[in-house]
């Protein structure tokens, strides 16, 4: 069976963006690899063996267009609020926190926060399904 091992954005700026992800959910450098037009920086936790991969293509200076789309990534956290509070004592900005019910009961808790490039990330409490 296929095993998914990581996603890929492309990033204006390395540095920007490795430290909006140290922040926001403590992604660290795993490896770095750069070819001749571009760098690929692969980020990851102990959490889990999943990695974002950002590539940085050499030269580049306007920003990406993230398209019509609409697509994001997406972490679990155990305590939600708290997770809140810290991004925005950060100044990372993160939305406001939603509670999608079905049936009666609570799906999902949630809150999206974007990333340097204008990626949106959704942090969502460990719950249900999003263990």
């Amino acid at each position: 069976m296929a095993k998914i091992i990581h996603s890929m954005i492309r990033v204006l700026d390395e540095a920007r963006s490795v430290d909006f992800y140290g922040k926001a959910f403590g992604l660290k450098i795993a490896d770095r690899v750069a070819f001749e037009t571009f760098t690929l920086i692969y980020l990851s936790n102990a959490e889990t063996g999943f990695e974002l991969e950002l590539t940085v293509n050499q030269g580049r200076t306007e920003p990406y267009a993230l398209g019509d789309a609409y697509g994001h990534l997406a972490v679990s956290v155990d305590e939600l609020k708290d997770e809140h509070e810290r991004m925005t004592k950060l100044g990372l900005n993160p939305g406001k926190i939603v509670e999608l019910n079905r049936d009666g009961k609570l799906f999902a808790l949630l809150f999206f926060v974007t990333d340097p490039d204008g990626y949106k990330i959704e942090v969502v409490q460990r719950h249900g399904r999003f263990l």
